[in-house]
């Protein structure tokens, strides 16, 4: 019999952004995927407002965290990540391949602080590894092309595929940061589509396409399989790059990627405080 988690999905309209509380129905053993840490660029402010209710609703049904889990190095939105570990104790589990985003995003900051050897986190998953969450099991597949680093969470009935795949009526992320490539992204989805048909597929942002007015973030393996606009319906390797390629050079950079970046290459802790004790962001010119 399939193992089936508990999802709770929490949107944050600012972003685009969900972030999961996956927890085991048998033990009360929980997860979080993707926290988001506010931020407020305007006055530079940030604030736990979002991930607190998100540990509300966990401890009003009675669950322990467990676990955070990052699909990546996220370039839209800050992570709670470090703010969750400080609070609570609980560890941080990303994709190995973190190393490779740090190694091209530290200098860019001159982030003197952060070593390319993913040491912040405290377990760098590789393809394949498996782990519990309580009765649950955890899979990790590795699904690079967004970014060289991303992974995939399959938990039982349930993949949380990051920004892998979008809703089908959306598509697909895009490949043109450094270290992304459409042709890998391709063949990252075509895997997660070999998965049972009825696997609950969960996405890490949705936007609102044409001709549709609600929000929604969970699909599955034969909707996107047949319905995807990128990818659905037999879409060749060939045909999805060039039309991925295309699309990208039209994207302007996300609004929020200076500061989530050099935030989430240090598992969400804030840079250093400089010698007067003020802690900064960097926003280096005519750099990306």
């Amino acid at each position: 019999m399939t193992q089936s988690p508990d999802v709770r999905g929490f949107f944050d309209p600012a972003t685009h952004t969900v972030t999961y509380l996956v927890s085991d129905p048998a033990t009360g053993q929980a997860a979080i995927i993707d926290p988001l840490l506010d931020f407020d660029a305007p006055s530079a402010r940030t604030s736990t407002r979002s991930i607190d209710a998100v540990m509300a609703a966990l401890r009003s049904s009675g669950l322990t965290l467990a676990l955070v889990l990052e699909t990546h190095a996220h370039a839209d939105h800050l992570t709670a990540a470090a703010h969750l570990r400080a609070a609570t104790g609980v560890s941080i589990g990303i994709g190995g391949r973190i190393t490779q985003v740090q190694s091209a995003f530290g200098p860019l900051f001159d982030a003197e602080d952060v070593r390319p050897d993913g040491a912040v986190f405290d377990h760098l998953y590789a393809d394949g590894d498996v782990f519990a969450l309580g009765d649950l099991t955890v899979e990790v597949i590795h699904t690079p092309g967004h970014t060289p680093a991303c992974v995939s969470y399959r938990i039982g009935d349930a993949v949380f595929t990051g920004d892998t795949l979008f809703m089908p009526d959306y598509g697909t992320a895009r490949t043109d940061f450094p270290g992304g490539d459409a042709r890998t992204l391709y063949r990252s989805i075509q895997r997660l589509l070999t998965l049972p048909d009825d696997t609950r597929i969960f996405v890490g942002h949705d936007y609102l396409p044409q001709g549709r007015t609600d929000f929604r973030f969970e699909t599955t393996v034969a909707e996107q399989r047949a319905q995807n606009i990128h990818i659905g319906g037999g879409a060749s390797e060939d045909a999805f790059v060039a039309m991925r390629e295309a699309r990208d050079a039209t994207l302007g950079a996300p609004q929020l990627i200076l500061p989530s970046l050099q935030v989430n290459i240090r598992a969400g802790d804030l840079p250093p405080p400089d010698a007067n004790g003020q802690r900064y962001l960097r926003l280096p010119l005519n750099a990306i």
